[in-house]
């Protein structure tokens, strides 16, 4: 996992700024084995199926932030590591005993946790920058440089959405009725997008000093800036080609319910 968005505090100062010295990841103590670091990191997707978190600085830092430029590795479930699991909008659903319908993946979920530090040790060997601060814009540089082009797989999401509302169009007899076909068309239109934007930046990446291929920053930014904007609007396309039952369905208990499951078979149905 690939820890580097700290919770900040007051954007509009710098880390050695702030009233909590922890609002940003940094070195509290060192011996000699190693460094112990304290802080927090936010929005921290995956963490909990990784084996090993890298944490890095998240923004560009000062002589006077020296203690907060640290990289170093740590095992996934190292001493003194919390993890404060993230909520989703329908997660008291899979907790209701459904087979498939509100599980979204059925064998495996995504989640988001926010990770507590409190004194982490970090042996020497997995320190992999301690203090050299005039580094830490270049890796907040290029580690956002490929980041923001791995946002194309949100168009493999998306691939799906454009299907399931093909599909419910289909359900609802009006696949060839010309507003959807419209819709289904921008919707395609946006997420293809997004994909070229991502698969340009790799094309267009270079060969560095160390023989790493970096992919073209620009490319990077609009592909991110694309997901920023499109994969709302292709959802808000599927809902007008899905209906409001895309938002109110009742919950896979209630179709599986011995008494209100027959009646939503009953009443909730397209063409034959």
């Amino acid at each position: 996992g690939g820890a580097m968005t700290d919770p900040k505090g007051d954007r509009s100062k710098g880390p050695s700024e702030q009233d909590d010295p922890d609002l940003f990841t940094r070195i509290v103590d060192s011996d000699e084995k190693g460094v112990y670091v304290s802080g927090a990191k936010a929005h921290q997707t995956g963490c909990i199926n990784s084996h090993w978190i890298i944490l890095m600085p998240t923004i560009r830092l000062t002589q006077n932030d020296k203690e907060y430029a640290i990289v170093g590795a740590i095992p996934a479930d190292v001493k003194g590591l919390t993890y404060i699991y993230g909520r989703q909008s329908c997660d008291t659903r899979v907790m209701e005993g459904g087979g498939d319908i509100d599980l979204g993946n059925a064998k495996f979920g995504g989640q988001e946790a926010m990770m507590i530090l409190d004194r982490v040790f970090i042996p020497w060997d997995k320190l992999f920058m301690n203090g050299e601060f005039e580094f830490a814009s270049m890796l907040v540089e290029r580690f956002t440089c490929y980041h923001r082009r791995s946002y194309v797989c949100k168009t493999g999401l998306g691939d799906v959405l454009i299907g399931a509302a093909a599909t419910i169009a289909d359900y609802n007899g009006v696949p060839n009725v010309s507003h959807i076909k419209d819709k289904i068309i921008e919707m395609t239109h946006l997420n293809e997008t997004i994909f070229a934007a991502g698969i340009a930046s790799s094309h267009q990446g270079h060969k560095m000093k160390s023989g790493v291929y970096l992919n073209d920053d620009m490319l990077a930014q609009v592909c991110k800036h694309n997901v920023t904007r499109f994969p709302y609007e292709i959802s808000r396309l599927a809902q007008d080609i899905a209906g409001g039952l895309m938002v109110t369905l009742p919950s896979e208990k209630d179709f599986r319910h011995p008494e209100a499951g027959p009646m939503l078979k009953k009443y909730l149905v397209g063409r034959k």
